[in-house]
């Protein structure tokens, strides 16, 4: 790529906008469609089922999709792979089957997986060391206020018609437009994600460990919120500010959080933040209904502890890492994350078809609570803590190993 296309303004906000397009039609799909679910009659079990098929889906797009993109290029993988995620959102309301929804879910993974590694591996390429952490939260700010509007935007029509899947779909559509009409030349292949697990817990036990619990968790809540929601009798309305509150709460803490691990023991960080989580799941869990505002606060609370962990395990597992390898090993834990993710949704929707809809969050905190007791352990029996000269902590989305290298310095 030529000097004169690098941080380019207009080619870093096209790509913006279709990031910005994306992710509005991927939260108001995530959303809408457990609450759809829970209208075609299917169990919690089944939901958590299409939230298992999902992260499987997205571990095989972080895979395989850099061979797919180096093979016909990022501009035709994009479009190729969001235009199979917008035909699939127009069926599932036309057939609700399970095992069709099952399938479709599976591939909207696959899809979506590989759509952020092109979307982030552009923003890489068109940044340098003086612009990178600037792009970065720029696309960080963009990915939570997306989130959240998409996730208001099922307020719009009702859960029970196609409307809002045709929204998803007219979305996805116009997120392939700034894309593939980007006056620019490609970037550099993507990076392989890489799973090796013996690798990293040697490498940080606490990291490894926190990653697959922390995707267990947020995969659950993610997959099961609107439905534990549902079966609380909330309207749509009030299910979609409980959603959008946990966003806001992560939004809000996580510069915060990650500034204060920088000056200590990424641990002793950790540990509160998890152990809060355990706190503040129970009382959701357990709050009485009628209290909406309170339930809404403490919503916002626990997204501002449960939201930051993933990237305070991944900048502590990152401490103790070469800086030529913090790209492969945040590639790897990814992965770890995701394999959780693929494992919570289907855990939670048991508990609660064995009790009720309190089950979710009584599995956040329990799955919270035994990462606690691991690095109570850590701290007690393992090795001291030593570190590696490193950049400070950066919050970081869970979309695809790409999005590493924009806080990675090309001289490092």
């Amino acid at each position: 790529m030529s000097a004169i296309e690098k941080n380019s303004p207009r080619t870093i906000a096209t790509l913006l906008v279709g990031a910005g397009l994306l992710l509005t039609a991927v939260a108001l799909f995530q959303t809408l469609l457990p609450l759809r679910a829970g209208i075609e009659q299917f169990s919690p079990a089944l939901v958590g089922y299409l939230g298992t098929i999902y992260a499987t889906g997205f571990v095989f797009g972080c895979v395989f999709g850099p061979a797919l993109v180096k093979t016909v290029g990022h501009i035709r993988t994009f479009s190729g792979v969001v235009a199979i995620a917008a035909a699939v959102s127009l069926l599932y309301p036309l057939w609700p089957n399970v095992f069709l929804w099952l399938a479709l879910r599976f591939f909207s993974g696959v899809a979506l997986a590989i759509a952020y590694m092109v979307i982030e591996s552009w923003l890489n390429d068109q940044s340098d060391n003086t612009t990178r952490g600037r792009v970065l939260s720029i696309y960080i700010i963009v990915a939570n206020v997306t989130t959240m509007a998409g996730q208001l935007l099922v307020n719009v029509a009702s859960t029970a018609g196609q409307t809002l899947f045709a929204l998803v779909t007219f979305l996805l559509c116009l997120a392939v437009v700034p894309i593939a009409l980007t006056p620019t030349s490609e970037p550099k292949p993507i990076p392989t994600a890489r799973l090796e697990l013996k690798g990293l817990l040697s490498i940080s036990p606490v990291g490894t460990i926190g990653c697959l619990l922390v995707g267990a968790v947020e995969g659950a809540f993610w997959t099961l919120g609107p439905t534990f929601g549902q079966l609380r009798a909330m309207s749509v309305f009030e299910i979609t500010l409980l959603m959008a509150a946990f966003v806001l709460g992560g939004t809000l803490s996580q510069w915060p959080l990650g500034k204060l691990s920088d000056h200590y023991d990424r641990r002793l960080v950790i540990l509160p933040v998890a152990l809060g989580t355990v706190g503040t799941g129970f009382l959701i869990a357990f709050w009485p209904l009628s209290d909406l505002w309170a339930i809404l606060v403490l919503a916002t609370v626990h997204g501002a502890l449960m939201v930051p962990l993933y990237a305070l395990c991944l900048a502590h597992a990152n401490d103790n890492v070469a800086n030529d390898k913090l790209v492969q090993t945040s590639g790897g834990l990814l992965l770890i994350y995701s394999i959780g993710a693929a494992i919570g949704p289907t855990v939670a929707a048991q508990l609660i078809e064995h009790t009720n809809e309190s089950g979710l969050f009584v599995f956040i905190s329990a799955a919270l609570a035994v990462f606690a007791l691991f690095i109570l352990y850590r701290l007690a029996f393992g090795p001291a803590y030593d570190r590696l000269e490193r950049s400070p902590f950066a919050p970081l989305p869970k979309t695809s190993q790409s999005v590493f290298e924009l806080e990675v310095d090309d001289e490092q």
